[in-house]
């Protein structure tokens, strides 16, 4: 909005006001959720930086303890054991609402038992690696989580950055030009006003002037 494209009125001048505070409200307000935003955005950030750290050192313990596995047993026998699953997960997703951002939560649930097979044709070597790698699922499950919520707050914080920049720097700014430009043409059209009653005024009193003259 350009002052120039506006009509110098009392109610422009109300009008402008009036839009003028709700934008520097609105102005507030954002800049206020983005600060939020930043700061449930650098926690998340955090917490998948160590959780990640985790997994890689679980992920690193697992293949190692299968490795061992493999060393101790036959590989068909190994092949055998694995080949039948035991166990089901069943993963559910649901959200949260963490201002006005949707968070993915993650639920998995586990039936039956991984463990589930003839102990006497194993070594618990392959135990132990089964646990671990169930370990390993778990925490990836959380990793997910925790990314796609560091995603979808960051953004969130680029749209509201977006319009907080709109609001400082073009909406706010037209708004406060267009209502000097008004203040300053009604404030000539004041003057004006008055230099004419003046001139109307003076008029009036030379005919009187004149009319009592002419009497005399």
């Amino acid at each position: 909005m350009s002052g120039k494209n506006v009509t110098a009125t009392r109610m422009t001048l109300l009008g402008l006001k009036n839009q003028t505070k709700v934008a520097q409200r609105g102005h507030k307000l954002l800049k206020d959720k983005q600060d939020g935003l930043m700061q449930e955005f650098l926690q998340i950030v955090h917490k998948a930086k160590a959780l990640r750290h985790e997994v890689e050192e679980a992920i690193r313990a697992a293949n190692a303890s299968f490795l061992l596995a493999q060393a101790v047993m036959p590989k068909s026998q190994l092949e055998n054991t694995l080949s039948v699953p035991t166990q089901k997960l069943t993963l559910s997703v649901k959200t949260k609402n963490v201002m006005s951002v949707r968070i993915p939560v993650f639920n998995l649930k586990t039936t039956g038992n991984a463990l589930n097979y003839g102990l006497v044709q194993t070594r618990g070597e392959l135990d132990i690696a089964i646990r671990e790698f169930a370990k390993v699922f778990e925490l990836l499950l959380q990793l997910a989580e925790i990314e796609k919520s560091a995603e979808n707050l960051a953004l969130e914080i680029e749209k509201t950055r977006r319009r907080v920049n709109a609001l400082e720097h073009r909406l706010i700014p037209d708004l406060q030009e267009s209502l000097k430009f008004v203040k300053m043409k009604l404030a000539e059209a004041e003057r004006s006003a008055i230099i004419q009653v003046m001139a109307i005024k003076n008029m009036i009193e030379e005919q009187e002037k004149a009319k009592l003259a002419k009497a005399a």
